[in-house]
């Protein structure tokens, strides 16, 4: 392989990069939150709200229906209003987050319907405000499956752009698509997968040893 090509592959992996993990962040902050509230709105829970519950429920299910090339696509306009264009890197980082929100939401509701409802009568019976129940209780006891939520969305994350770069967003699926696939070129579509396949296993590897730091149990 030429020095220009593997150029090429350091450029695109760090497009790659700054993709999965800016909205990765960004999807963390959302969907952590909306998957507290899509669970502490439960007609059982802290801040009961069965209207509001079932209408989040319902954007969020809407949100995780849609296919992400098709939200791509759908979100051009958002896109160019917030970011100028729809083509290139920091463009995708707009559907790539949109589209992780909603699964990273109801990963973590997930987590928290794990925590023993006991734990949160404990709480209830100790005075404490809905505020605390959630900070000091929830996603402490959370936290494990929180991290492992983040792992998760930031590995699909990692399929979402190499599927982005089909249609101008750059990164490793870009090459895969243009060197690999257009031109025939069988090396360059291996080395694109085992640079994802390897990516991945960092990640999961760095998640999973977060989890084991933080589980006390």
């Amino acid at each position: 392989m030429s020095a220009s090509m593997i150029n090429l592959f350091v450029n695109a992996l760090g497009e790659t990069l700054l993709m999965v993990l800016t909205s990765t962040f960004l999807a963390t902050l959302l969907g952590v939150t909306l998957g507290i509230l899509l669970h502490v709105t439960k007609p059982t829970q802290i801040l009961a709200y069965p209207v509001g519950h079932h209408l989040l429920e319902v954007i969020l299910n809407i949100g995780r229906s849609i296919p992400f090339i098709i939200l791509m696509v759908a979100l051009i306009p958002l896109t160019r209003f917030l970011v100028g264009t729809s083509i290139g890197t920091v463009a995708a980082i707009v559907p790539l987050t949109i589209g992780a929100i909603p699964f990273m939401a109801r990963l973590i509701e997930g987590v928290l319907m794990e925590i023993p409802s006991g734990l949160m009568e404990m709480a209830c019976s100790l005075g404490l405000t809905s505020r605390q129940i959630i900070t000091k209780i929830l996603i402490p006891e959370a936290l494990p499956g929180i991290i492992n939520s983040i792992t998760v969305t930031m590995i699909a994350l990692v399929n979402y752009s190499a599927m982005a770069g089909a249609i101008g967003a750059g990164g490793l699926g870009d090459i895969g698509i243009r060197y690999g696939y257009q031109r025939f070129d069988t090396t360059v579509m291996l080395a694109t997968i085992v640079i994802l396949v390897i990516l991945v296993q960092l990640i999961q590897s760095v998640g999973n040893f977060l989890i084991k730091q933080y589980d006390h149990r």
